[in-house]
């Protein structure tokens, strides 16, 4: 249990023009709440509204308008119709294992000459690896298209150009100032490129790709819908924003992942333990990305893609319960590491507990230090890097910041000392001899220093309205889920209501009673209440049960369970009514 005890603000979203939200409100026919969170995602009138809820394939962007497409295309064809063998690269994670499932099934139509590979996470480390490169070259193939990496491959691809190998690089990360020498290099990020939505995922990219495939040689796009179930794996997985374009992907592919999934995601939406048919971004989260990505943790990611494009039920179940049987592995090692982790900072045994959270262990396993490293933001909400050994000589690091502070940033002012880093602004993996980590240390606090505010030391729950119990009817659920696909850019909106009681049937719950049940009713509104839960809040518990008023802040949620549904608050804060907001 990861407890963050740092008091958290509440910060309520202002300025929007209430004039627009009762015009809106009254032509939808709707509650002022829902017309408000409308306009704060930029709706303003009935026709975005209707754009809003109701995505269209039709309003994908040309995949052509993606610099260097026409020539990842047209070398795509080259090797289809010359019975060149293509190899589908990609990373081990979520994103990458979706990407290389989604480009390699598509290929599979076109050509038996095509394989996948998907490096080793202890052995090659990410992205594209020489070992890699030389399998290539062993069996032949002329062609390697890599998905979710390689943009910073410059010297693999050379290296792959000298054994006569051509490459296609579709990745998302952020280039270097030089491009890699490759057929083509698709990347939104390039900043030549043109494309119209720069936030894709990497199997997003790969997606493009074989769109744009279809679009020049006639295969009808209705045969790319099967694939999107991949997709919104990935768009979910990899934390990208859940807005244009992938708002788009990610609607039709919770559609395809409701109604008709392939056998592997099936066989993990069992293994779950999820309701078929209501699957949301957050079950995707929180329960099939982790077991995808508990197969490149704890064994190999090829595994992962063996599973996502599994022919049968049969192969899917059994390649699922190894896999299943790996993620529980991990989030035993999971919890075990990061009660090592809180007790060194609790301790002083860490590297650093200053403006950010630094720890070390040689013994931890590679695979989990990015998982104990958000753990340990919940806990002190600083910016944390948990390092292992990766080899001899080598230590590895996995690195998680706090809102508006950008980690990699800083992670690239101490380049000089890295063997090699990559990722985004919040999420960022590196690597250095072991000999430079305390000079790193010593540097990368000074970098955070010198770059965090106070605000960033804060977490910061955002509330987008108040709301009473009592509108919560029918209606505003029904037209509140007509919001989904929730994710970043587009979060469940979170909602404040004050002066609430537990109706006296409030409980602890959960294997250690560390979390919250409650049925609230408002003071106002005292007929109507609402079931609750509070992860990880059962310190309220002796407030709550003595009949004392709160203030909540929370999303509303639909629960499924044996076919029937049941509408609960999640309550993402609590203050009692003697404080302030």
């Amino acid at each position: 249990m990861y407890v963050m005890l740092i008091e958290k603000k509440w910060i309520l979203k202002e300025g929007t023009d209430q004039d627009v939200v009762r015009q809106l409100s009254s032509e939808l026919g709707v509650d002022p709440v829902l017309a408000e969170l409308l306009v704060q995602r930029g709706v303003r009138t009935f026709d975005q509204a209707r754009a809003f809820f109701r995505p269209n394939l039709n309003d994908l962007h040309d995949p052509f308008l993606m610099q260097d497409m026409d020539k990842a295309v047209e070398r795509l064809h080259d090797a289809v119709t010359a019975r060149e063998k293509i190899l589908v690269y990609g990373d081990y994670d979520v994103d990458g294992t979706t990407a290389v499932s989604l480009v390699y099934s598509f290929l599979k139509r076109l050509t038996s000459q095509v394989d996948f590979y998907i490096p080793e996470r202890y052995d090659e480390g990410y992205g594209v690896s020489y070992k890699g490169i030389d399998w290539a070259s062993e069996n032949g193939f002329g062609l390697i298209i890599t998905l979710d990496c390689g943009i910073k491959a410059n010297e693999k691809v050379d290296y792959a150009g000298s054994k006569g190998i051509d490459m296609i690089i579709c990745d998302h990360h952020l280039p270097e100032n030089e491009l890699p020498k490759a057929v083509a290099v698709l990347d939104p990020k390039r900043e030549d490129c043109n494309y119209p939505f720069d936030d894709l995922s990497g199997c997003g990219v790969g997606f493009k790709l074989v769109q744009a495939y279809s679009q020049k040689y006639d295969i009808p796009f209705e045969s790319l819908i099967p694939l999107l179930d991949l997709l919104v794996v990935s768009i979910a997985s990899d934390l990208v924003s859940v807005t244009d374009e992938n708002r788009i992907l990610a609607h039709y592919g919770l559609k395809q992942l409701n109604g008709n999934p392939r056998e592997g995601l099936l066989a993990m939406i069992h293994l779950s333990g999820l309701e078929p048919t209501h699957l949301t971004i957050d079950d995707i989260v929180f329960k099939i990305g982790p077991r995808i990505n508990a197969a490149g943790r704890m064994e190999s990611g090829r595994m992962a893609v063996e599973l996502l494009t599994a022919g049968d039920a049969s192969t899917a179940i059994r390649i699922g319960t190894e896999i299943n049987e790996h993620n529980n592995e991990r989030k035993n090692i999971d919890r075990r590491i990061t009660q090592e982790a809180l007790e060194m900072v609790r301790s002083g045994n860490c590297l650093s507990s200053g403006n950010a959270t630094i720890v070390y262990n040689p013994q931890w396993h590679k695979g989990v230090v990015g998982i104990v490293a958000s753990r340990l933001v919940e806990a002190f909400y600083k910016p944390t890097i948990v390092f292992t050994k990766s080899q001899e000589g080598l230590v590895t690091g996995s690195a998680r910041s706090v809102h508006g502070f950008d980690l990699y940033d800083a992670i690239e002012s101490c380049s000089d000392l890295l063997e090699n880093f990559g990722g985004h602004l919040y999420a960022a993996g590196l690597t250095l001899k072991e000999e430079n980590l305390m000079v790193f240390c010593e540097r990368i606090e000074k970098s955070i220093s010198k770059a965090i505010i106070p605000e960033m030391q804060t977490p910061v729950v955002d509330v987008d309205a108040h709301l009473n119990f009592s509108q919560i009817t029918p209606k505003f659920l029904r037209i509140l889920k007509q919001f989904q696909p929730f994710g970043p850019g587009n979060s469940a909106p979170v909602f404040l209501t004050e002066n609430v009681y537990d109706n006296g049937m409030g409980r602890k719950v959960g294997a250690e009673g560390g979390h919250l049940k409650l049925e609230l009713i408002q003071e106002s509104h005292p007929y109507h209440h609402i079931s609750a839960i509070g992860f990880n809040m059962a310190y309220f518990f002796d407030h709550i049960k003595a009949g004392n008023p709160i203030d909540v802040c929370y999303s509303i949620v639909e629960n499924y369970y044996r076919g029937a549904a049941n509408t609960q608050l999640r309550i993402k804060d609590m203050h009692e009514r003697d404080e302030m907001i």
